[in-house]
Formats: structure tokens, C-alpha cells, sequence
């Protein structure tokens, strides 16, 4: 019975986040046909879960399918059987395709980018193929806010990866609607609904500054607990007469 409670606790405070995130940032709107990113962590099978609930109670009326896209030259295992059965189950129609890279062909670009990029245009193209005009990613709070410290520590940028996205070039829109779900919640609703873990070998991802900030952000928050939430409400407070401008301030 405590596992329930827990479970209920869960589910309620992940689903109450979830509908202010899409509400906040106009994230679907009525007759969309969203694509889900399936890469089959636990990120994107909650997304194509919560999404998929969503699609059959709530207005506005939207219809779901979900992509997963397996890069042919990273040892990734995708058990795509499972997938399959996953998004069926909750009547959700199930495509997949493969693609690969090749690192040096840009050697400005990390791989990490590189793969990254290359997925996100066979998703392109099988949004545009199934006749969707969103495809939503499986990024959440955390995600996004190590995102920003990245940019900003890396690239001298403060930006990060926003809820919506319009891309003009392909005709479509980029939503996230984990946005303001914590990765911790999506930890424990992994555990609870038993999500089968795919098996995870890149060769690049040692490469990767992320494990970096999520430590980063840990200690932000053992410093202040609120750290998450005044790192997200600095991305909507801009006090531009504060900062250097290209010829600077008379102070």
C-alpha cells in the first residue's frame, strides 16, 4: 500500500509539471501530429507514456506515433522488438530507421554533436514522411539547465535548448514537453513502471562534458535547494542594463 502512495505521489507531481510545462510554453495545439523521439531511455519512454495518455483524455485533440532511429556505427543495442510493443500498447504507431556518421567529415564538431545532429535529420525526415508537424524530444529539466552551464562555460553563450523550437528550414517544431519535470522524478517512474533499459556503449560519451554539470548542478543545489529554479528564472530575467554591452556602461 506504501508503494502505491508513493507511486500515486509520483505519477500526480510528474503529470502536474508535465501540463504546466505544455500549457506554459504552447507546446500542442489543436489537430497536431506529434513524432516522439524513442531512443529507449527512460526520458523518452516516459515523454512517449505521458504523451500518449494525454492524446486519449485531454483537448486539445492531438494524435501520436513514435521514431526510434539507431546509429549504425556506435555500439548501441536497441532492442527494437521491445519499442515496438511499448508504443503499441499504448496505441501508439511505431517506425524505425537506421543511419550512421562519420567523424571526420567536420572535425570542428565533437561526435557527440555530430550524432546528435544526424538523428535529429532522419527524424526530420520521418516527420515529414508520416505527415507530423512537431517531433518532441525527451529532454527535461536537468537537461536543459546543464545545457545552459555547458554554453556558457564552452561556448560563451548564454542559451540552452528551449521548450519550443521553431525550425523554419524543415518546416516543423520542436517541443519539450519534459521542460519542467525533474530527471530524479523520471528516475523513480522508470523503477516503478519497470522500463527496460536499452544497452548504452558509445565510444564517445567519456568525451562528453555532461556528467560534468550534472555534478555542477548537484552542488548548486547542496548550496541552495531552490539552485534549479533560480537557474531557470534567470533564462526569463535578462537585466541587459547589468551586463557589458559592446561598448559597455557609464556607471
Amino acid at each position: 500500500m506504501e508503494k502505491q502512495t508513493e507511486e500515486a505521489k509520483l505519477l500526480r507531481r510528474i503529470r502536474t509539471r508535465f501540463a504546466k510545462g505544455v500549457c506554459q510554453y504552447g507546446l500542442i495545439e489543436d489537430g497536431d501530429r506529434i513524432l516522439v523521439g524513442l531512443s529507449g531511455g527512460k526520458d523518452s519512454l516516459a515523454l512517449l507514456d505521458l504523451l500518449a495518455e494525454r492524446s486519449r483524455i485531454y483537448k486539445p485533440r492531438f494524435s501520436v506515433m513514435a521514431a526510434h532511429v539507431a546509429m549504425k556505427n556506435i555500439a548501441y543495442e536497441s532492442d527494437i522488438a521491445y519499442l515496438r510493443t511499448f508504443a503499441e500498447e499504448r496505441g501508439v504507431p511505431f517506425v524505425s530507421e537506421e543511419t550512421s556518421f562519420d567523424p571526420s567529415t567536420d572535425t570542428r564538431k565533437s561526435p557527440c554533436f555530430l550524432c546528435s545532429w544526424n538523428r535529429r535529420k532522419s527524424l526530420f525526415t520521418l516527420a515529414q514522411t508520416h505527415g507530423c508537424n512537431k517531433i518532441a524530444l525527451g529532454h527535461h529539466m536537468d537537461d536543459i539547465l546543464e545545457t545552459l552551464l555547458m554554453n556558457m562555460t564552452f561556448q560563451g553563450a548564454f542559451s540552452t535548448m528551449p521548450p519550443r523550437l521553431v525550425m523554419r528550414k524543415f518546416d516543423m517544431t520542436v517541443i519539450r514537453p519534459l521542460c519542467l519535470v525533474h530527471e530524479a522524478d523520471l528516475k523513480e517512474l522508470a523503477e516503478f513502471r519497470g522500463y527496460r533499459k536499452q544497452i548504452k556503449n558509445c565510444p564517445y560519451e567519456r568525451d562528453s562534458h555532461r556528467s560534468d554539470m550534472k555534478d555542477i548542478l548537484r552542488r548548486l543545489e547542496e548550496m541552495n535547494p531552490e539552485a534549479r529554479y533560480s537557474l531557470w528564472g534567470s533564462m526569463g530575467n535578462i537585466q541587459s542594463d547589468l551586463l557589458p554591452g559592446d561598448k559597455g556602461q557609464d556607471f
